[in-house]
């Protein structure tokens, strides 16, 4: 795989009933973290969110569901450390699949960087309102430690994040800032949106996008 760079805007949604909603307001790299759905509907799920993005000119990434990524020619996939367990990562390879691995600490960074992954994501770098964690906070002065030991690979920060603590992530040395609650829960998400959007553009602006169609 190329080397890429990803948008420093990085959203997370639970449904692709989101994107009609925040693909306008400038998102352009999304993640699909949808739970607890049978196949067909998973399947019907992600297909939707593939075409609403390529529509937009956005990049999706699939979290966990490696294989519906697969069938479904779809770009990225996401996994945590404990979907690593049971993944086909030749399959994800060899179809042209770009991979992203979550990490919280050295051995899970060690873990991600022997798959070669296309990029690396760190957290909760504070504390986060989406889901009990085992880790602790990592804290800005991690983001620099992890970006001195993946070098050129993207690096995503992601936990606790706001566009105030995005700009800080980024400064930091994150590649990309990774949100799902606070524009989720936000009482105007679209407005939350084009908020994150502007915080980010020094960012785009000194990173210029280049494709991250698999080659």
């Amino acid at each position: 795989m190329s080397a890429f760079s990803l948008d420093p805007f990085y959203l997370i949604v639970d449904s692709a009933d989101w994107l009609p909603r925040l693909l306008p307001c400038g998102v352009r790299l999304v993640q699909l973290r949808v739970k607890d759905r049978e196949e067909a509907a998973l399947r019907a799920e992600i297909a939707r969110a593939r075409d609403l993005c390529a529509a937009h000119g956005a990049q999706l990434v699939v979290n966990d569901y490696w294989q519906l990524a697969i069938d479904l020619s779809c770009d990225f996939v996401h996994l945590g450390q404990g979907d690593l367990d049971t993944a086909d990562i030749a399959a994800i390879r060899a179809h042209g699949i770009r991979l992203g691995v979550s990490t919280h600490d050295a051995a899970e960074l060690e873990r991600a960087l022997a798959l070669a992954p296309d990029y690396v994501a760190l957290g909760p770098i504070y504390p986060t309102l989406l889901k009990q964690m085992a880790f602790t906070p990592q804290g800005l002065e991690k983001i620099g430690v992890w970006k001195r030991r993946i070098g050129a690979i993207p690096l995503v920060a992601i936990g606790g994040l706001t566009p105030e603590r995005a700009r800080a992530a980024l400064a930091a040395g994150a590649d990309s800032a990774c949100v799902v609650t606070d524009i989720l829960r936000a009482s105007e998400p679209e407005a939350r949106a084009r908020e994150w959007v502007e915080a980010t553009d020094e960012k785009r602006l000194r990173t210029p996008r280049r494709s991250a169609t698999p080659l």
